[in-house]
């Protein structure tokens, strides 16, 4: 995948860079983002070897992670990125997406992952595009379902221990779920 940003009307995605770190360290302080994740981020040395990991990721190939940039807000408020690429098989994942709760429950995670699922299938032509959250993380389970992606199963103790809820959208639900989303960001913004 050769990306560049992805620019949303209220969000731009930045490839993620080690500058970055001390922005999404300062949104980040909430206990609560990292409540059903498998990592936790504390510290400012945290963050940046959470970062580092990303980067070592694009450049194998295996991800792409983004920074994810408010611009109502005119600051940094999560990280998202693309895992697991398969270009052979023409899918993917979105995951590792959190957010600071000031933008919870607002039109920035729709708008992400319309920008990630719109360059996914239009651009990268994937096939399929995967999306997982712990099994306890109803919050989460619930934004995923919003999308329209269709629930596959559960994975048990993929992750630490923990059970993580499978959703996928495939090339043939795009349609569906590109409107779905369009008409959620229009009403956002009305």
């Amino acid at each position: 995948m050769n990306l560049t940003h992805l620019q949303g009307k209220r969000i731009s995605l930045i490839p993620i860079e080690y500058e970055h770190a001390d922005s999404l360290f300062q949104c980040s302080r909430s206990p609560e983002i990292w409540e059903h994740l498998p990592t936790k981020v504390q510290t400012i040395e945290e963050m940046r070897s959470f970062i580092h990991s990303a980067v070592l990721g694009r450049e194998s190939g295996e991800e792409f992670p983004y920074a994810v940039f408010d611009k109502k807000l005119n600051k940094m408020v999560g990280m998202t990125r693309y895992l697991r690429i398969s270009p052979v098989h023409k899918n993917l994942n979105v995951g590792w997406t959190w957010y600071s709760p000031e933008v919870w429950r607002t039109a920035v995670n729709t708008e992400c992952k319309y920008l990630l699922l719109k360059y996914a299938f239009e651009i990268w032509e994937a096939v399929r595009v995967e999306i997982i959250a712990a099994s306890t993380n109803c919050r989460s389970q619930k934004a995923i379902e919003r999308l329209g992606a269709k629930k596959e199963g559960i994975l048990r103790k993929k992750y630490n221990g923990l059970d993580y809820v499978v959703y996928s959208i495939i090339d043939e639900d795009w349609h569906d779920v590109k409107n779905r989303l369009k008409s959620f960001i229009e009403y956002s913004y009305n």
